[in-house]
């Protein structure tokens, strides 16, 4: 079987001519050779150095195939991107000729034209991944777009969550990011980790307002200076623009606050099994960050917000702490809960974070990539 992913995943060169791209992706589709004879993943390519974060695929059967860099909110990108709509459309066109499968990747700027391209005119059988916020009340004009046309059409929508009027054609899944090895190491990992002395607080994603760093910061300021003495290091992996800001701030925090920028995932994993508590407030539109998922494997409790999707999977008091109004103050007032906690409390709530965790695993994603979309493909012929 042949599949052709399109998406807006940023990859780039490297001086020995490798082609890598953005880690999560890239290690998703490494992991859909197990599925998949062969992959062609046409997305984007930029120019300049890689992040750290971004990987090769491992298989000489995925083939990437380069568009140009689309995207932004500045007037010009905007009409980058239909300027270069033709290209996109050709390129598309050609591959899916080769393809049994696609998977549309959304919602992205050139899902505006891709999107409909697909549904009105494309015959390959296919589905398309929503990663975003499902349920976003007041999304981005082309985003809201896409989510209108996906509600329209008839092939297979996976989203993060479950919602009430759900369209029949979408299904609730999971984004996978952890291998069989890294559960059974997590899960070995949780059982052992000591709550008992100071406990180390952990954040991964983008260093931005909406994502709550600022409001980490600024709860931590308000902790009593007992509990602050029960923080080991505050670990904040990441970047963006704001991080200046965020580190003179984090000078007057009165607790010990490392920015390590961004990390392979290896190192990001090396954090999460030396923290114990991960902390994201954010108020972005997000489906279910796969960095909560990564951290709760690792033996963390997770300090979270209700959006989108994570309040679904985030029990409050049960598998975690879920913030139904995400300020420093409401985040400090959790933090004390948890500071303050008895160890054996804790690890409770790591025990009953593992079936939900395993639902992260990409053997389960692989495993309802065939009997929740394939087969609907197979049923119907």
């Amino acid at each position: 079987m042949k599949l052709l992913i399109i998406s807006h995943t940023e990859h780039y060169q490297t001086a020995e001519g490798t082609i890598v791209g953005w880690g999560p992706t890239v290690t998703e589709i490494n992991h859909l050779t197990k599925v998949f004879d062969e992959i062609t993943h046409v997305a984007m390519l930029h120019r300049g150095e890689a992040p750290p974060s971004a990987l090769p695929y491992t298989s000489p059967n995925i083939k990437f195939v380069a568009l140009p860099p689309l995207g932004g909110q500045s007037l010009s990108a905007k009409m980058q991107l239909l300027t270069q709509a033709p290209k996109v459309l050709r390129t598309v066109s050609r591959e899916l000729k080769q393809a049994d499968y696609f998977q549309f990747r959304a919602p992205t700027g050139i899902g505006v034209y891709l999107m409909p391209y697909l549904t009105w005119f494309a015959k390959t059988k296919g589905w398309y991944k929503y990663a975003g916020n499902w349920n976003q009340k007041h999304a981005p004009v082309g985003y809201a777009i896409q989510r209108w046309l996906l509600k329209q059409q008839q092939r297979p929508v996976t989203i993060n969550g479950q919602w009430p009027n759900q369209p029949k054609q979408c299904i609730t899944f999971e984004n996978p990011c952890l291998t069989d090895a890294e559960l059974t190491l997590g899960e070995t990992l949780a059982k052992t980790k000591v709550f008992s002395e100071k406990l180390n607080l952990c954040y991964v994603g983008r260093l931005e307002t909406p994502k709550g760093v600022g409001r980490i910061i600024e709860a931590l300021k308000l902790l009593p200076q007992a509990l602050k003495q029960r923080i080991g290091t505050v670990h904040l992996v990441g970047d963006g623009p704001e991080r200046p800001n965020f580190e003179a701030e984090a000078k007057k925090a009165g607790v010990d606050i490392t920015f390590h920028g961004y990390l392979p995932r290896k190192a990001v994993f090396e954090i999460y099994k030396a923290s114990h508590v991960f902390v994201m407030p954010t108020t972005a539109s997000e489906g279910f960050p796969k960095a909560i998922a990564e951290a709760m494997n690792f033996g963390c409790v997770p300090v979270v917000s209700s959006v989108s999707a994570i309040g679904q999977y985030i029990t409050h008091g049960v598998t975690g702490i879920c913030l139904l109004t995400p300020t420093a103050q409401g985040l400090a007032t959790q933090l004390e809960q948890v500071l303050g906690m008895e160890s054996s409390a804790l690890s409770a709530m790591l025990a009953r974070q593992r079936e939900l965790v395993t639902r992260f695993g990409f053997t389960h994603y692989n495993t309802r990539i065939k009997n929740a979309i394939l087969s609907q493909f197979e049923s119907n012929v």
